[in-house]
């Protein structure tokens, strides 16, 4: 076999036939530091060895000499990969053990060689770790019993050769690598099946002596925080011939008041492992935690690994490796997943709490909390009204939940999927949220829920909900806040910097836009004003509307909203400070305003002067078998045009109010749900029109956008008859590909993983873009559009429009914009700025 490689600054050796451990190890030899002999097995060696291939033990042990302990650890192409656990003390035998004792004391030499045998029963021969639960406490009667348990359960004795030693543990790693349960964990961390693993033997330096010894880790950044400090752990050896200091008794680095530390202990080594730690970090332009060992207060290196980070810690890595010009500011873009920003974003649990997960359900909105649990919005609110958090709990969510949403500090829902209402109100408000958690049931009647393994919380009882993986936990547990900082405030500079799209916001409220600025979204994509429609005194003027029999008593209706509108737009636009504001016109369908219990009957009843029983015939009539496909969207604009009318004046009054003081607004008005350029051409001259008043009233000019939301499978294909009529197309995925697939978005939680599971789908299609069928139907509308109208705005305003797969897409199909919700902005950003960036690179 040729592929047993001493690692030399020369050898042959890259990551991608020998492992990224090898590879780095050969950089730090390169780097002159003191890193024990070591030589590598390629993938193919390994690979030869697990199919019980001869092994060259004696090439392979010739570098290391005939008393040598040695170690082997995995060397995966990629180190989040993992692999099999390191074997240690290889070559510890009886006669090395006697050799041992008299060099550095007999219990230390004892702890060695049981800690080998321990170790190689256990992962070596697969002997049951339970049969070394008697062994004595003291390694130097321990060991012999060990010895001799080992040998009644193999039925041989422990082998005394180096050699025999080391070929077994290098077959055994080798052939644990191929199992079943290693094969599906690194392929659940993105290998491939059949991603190879190096081998890497190396001479242990173990730390035993007259002077100072031990061994830690050293780096030089928190992994949490990504603050620039030195940290670690060191695990002092006892000197002479006393007992090794139990594996607790983990020492400082550095200076500490509360014992001695490494600094203190050897000044010198310490001093040398900065520097050391500080040179790969330059050479190796990368944070690198530093494996090491010292022996009579000399140091051996014995590994260098990328440093375990938090988001967090890696935005602010990232950003210092750039501003010390270690790494180009492109290249610190790269480093950072854009989806990790969640946790930036969002207060998340502490990874190091132990969780107690009840149940799980659909992750919709990123982010953790803990609250005592309530049933409806009212109780929401009036929590909220005595500073107390809470979880909102419902079925499903509608319209007239927004305010609790607002009020509580997380949403729970039975129902719902990616799409749904409460997943996209939560993440427009940044609120987090588990929907479709089909396992609980919900017995709101009696207020309270009960879990999978039977545990009931009743309501005022505290849970956890985790949106960004879906759990639903017991009681209340550590979090860690949003962490906006410096250095991600300078990331996203950069990738303002570079990206070659633009990413605006959905914002419904002041306080969503408010948000869209902070985070620097190039003006609102989409407004949905029916949001705005849901507090009282506008609730019952919106009822009092869908109630009213003719055009003249709609608008009569209509007018006591007026102002309230008007008032939301001038605040939208101050907000925005002359930045683009798309509002779409009033979309749902009607029902939705409508009360659905006793109370709230009685109390439109009061309101119109109808009585009960008149009401609850009206509200029964007006029932749709399939309400998303019935009168909502611009069909409520043709049938109702008062609804259209109204909106139009509030926009345009509140562009010239705004315009007084501030950058001339320049309002889009965007048509919802579309099929037909029939809709858009008498919807147009309604919005002229009023245009037309408004600017005889004013005695002030002002201009306009028209445009399209398209949704609808036939708005893509008629594109070329749409576009010549309006100045942009934004299609909304959402419902887009609701009505290519026929796939309720509501409904869709309940199966959908099975299907994915299935492979019938290979993602959600709700959660990502499809773009063999959604993504061809966006291409023909956009193509057909532009030919009509070369002028025209493109852009997607769907939830699909925070996903870096869509925005991919998007720049790939010549859109100007993408759009989503205000805390899904800076995954935006920096996924636009990454596919710049790549560009630029090939």
């Amino acid at each position: 076999m040729t592929h047993i490689t001493p690692v030399t600054p020369d050898a042959p050796i890259s990551a991608e036939t020998h492992g990224g451990r090898a590879k780095c190890l050969q950089r730090l030899v390169r780097l002159d530091l003191p890193v024990p002999r070591t030589t590598a097995l390629s993938f193919e060696a390994v690979r030869a060895i697990a199919a019980g291939e001869t092994l060259d033990i004696d090439a392979l042990l010739a570098p290391f000499g005939e008393d040598a302990v040695l170690c082997v650890r995995p060397s995966s192409e990629d180190p989040d990969w993992g692999g099999p656990g390191a074997v240690l003390n290889i070559g510890m035998n009886d006669a090395r053990y006697v050799d041992l004792s008299d060099r550095i004391g007999r219990t230390a030499a004892a702890t060695l060689y049981l800690r080998f045998v321990q170790s190689f029963a256990v992962h070596v021969a697969r002997i049951d770790p339970d049969v070394f639960d008697e062994i004595d406490d003291d390694p130097v009667v321990g060991v012999g019993q060990a010895l001799t348990v080992y040998e009644e359960e193999v039925e041989e004795p422990f082998p005394q050769n180096t050699a025999a030693q080391l070929i077994d543990v290098l077959r055994s790693m080798a052939r644990a690598w191929q199992g079943t349960t290693a094969r599906l964990l690194r392929q659940a961390k993105g290998a491939p099946a059949d991603a190879g693993l190096g081998l890497v033997v190396q001479e242990m330096a173990l730390g035993f002596g007259e002077g100072e010894c031990g061994s830690g880790v050293m780096q030089l950044v928190d992994s949490v925080t990504g603050e620039r400090r030195c940290t670690g752990r060191y695990l002092r050896q006892s000197q002479g011939r006393e007992a090794l200091r139990p594996e607790t008794e983990a020492m400082y680095l550095q200076k500490d008041p509360r014992g001695p530390s490494l600094e203190d202990l050897a000044p010198d080594a310490f001093a040398k492992l900065k520097v050391y730690t500080k040179l790969m970090r330059q050479k190796l332009r990368e944070e690198m935690q530093a494996e090491f060992t010292i022996d009579n207060g000399e140091v051996f290196l014995l590994d260098g690994v990328r440093v375990a980070r938090s988001a967090r810690a890696a935005v602010a890595i990232a950003v210092a490796l750039a501003e010390d010009a270690i790494i180009p500011r492109e290249e610190a873009l790269l480093r950072i997943q854009p989806r990790a920003l969640n946790e930036l974003l969002h207060r998340q649990i502490d990874p190091n709490v132990k969780r107690d997960v009840l149940a799980s359900g659909i992750a919709a909105s990123p982010g953790a909390a803990s609250g005592p649990i309530v049933f409806s919005a009212a109780e929401a609110q009036a929590a909220e009204s005595r500073g107390e958090p809470c979880i909102l709990v419902r079925r499903e969510t509608s319209p007239e939940d927004i305010r609790g949403m607002h009020a509580a500090v997380g949403v729970l829902t039975e129902r719902g999927g990616t799409t749904s209402h409460a997943a996209v109100i939560g993440r427009g408000i940044g609120r987090p949220c588990v929907v479709g958690a089909s396992e609980i049931r919900f017995q709101t009647q009696k207020k309270r829920l009960v879990f999978p393994d039977g545990r009931i919380v009743k309501a005022g009882e505290i849970i956890t909900i985790d949106g960004t993986n879906g759990q639903v936990l017991a009681g209340e547990a550590k979090t860690l806040e949003a962490a906006r900082d410096d250095s991600f405030r300078t990331l996203m500079d950069w990738a303002d910097e570079f990206r070659d799209i633009e990413v605006r916001a959905n914002a419904d409220t002041p306080a969503d836009a408010e948000a869209a600025r902070r985070f620097n979204a190039h003006g609102i994509g989409l407004c949905r004003t029916e949001h705005m429609f849901i507090e009282p005194d506008r609730l019952t003027a919106m009822r009092e509307m869908i109630f009213a029999d003719t055009g003249e008593d709609r608008a009569q209706s209509l007018e006591r909203i007026l102002p309230m509108q008007r008032a939301d737009f001038i605040d939208l636009f101050r907000i925005m400070q002359g930045m683009p504001v798309c509002i779409r016109l009033f979309d749902p369908p009607l029902h939705e305003y409508l009360p659905s219990d006793r109370e709230g009957i009685r109390e439109l009843a009061e309101a119109v002067g109808l009585p009960v029983s008149d009401v609850t015939v009206r509200i029964e009539a007006m029932d749709e078998y399939n309400p998303m496909l019935g009168m909502r969207g611009v069909r409520l604009g043709v049938v109702m045009p008062e609804i259209y009318e109204m909106q139009a004046r509030a926009i345009f009054e509140a562009t010239v109010e705004s315009s007084r003081e501030g950058d001339p607004v320049v309002p889009e008005i965007m048509i919802p749900l579309v099929s037909a350029m029939r809709e858009v051409e008498l919807v147009k001259i309604r919005v002229d029109a009023v245009a037309a008043a408004v600017r005889t009233e004013t005695g002030r000019d002002f201009t306009y956008r028209l445009g399209v939301m398209v949704e609808t499978p036939r708005a893509c294909l008629r594109a070329a008859e749409l576009a010549p009529h309006v100045s942009f197309l934004s299609f909304g995925t959402n419902d887009l590909t609701q009505m290519t697939y026929g796939l309720s978005r509501d409904d869709a939680g309940r199966f959908m993983s099975t299907y994915v599971q299935q492979g019938v789908y290979p993602e959600d299609p709700f959660h990502t873009l499809d773009k063999d069928g959604v993504g061809e139907l966006l291409e023909i509308g956009a193509r057909r559009g532009r030919e009509a109208n070369p002028n025209l705005t493109l852009s997607i305003c769907g939830e699909h429009g925070g996903n870096p797969e869509s925005i991919a897409f998007c720049r790939a199909a010549g859109f100007d914009y993408v759009s989503c919700s205000p805390f899904r902005v800076p995954v935006a950003r920096l996924a636009a700025a990454q596919l710049a960036v790549r560009d630029k690179i090939e």
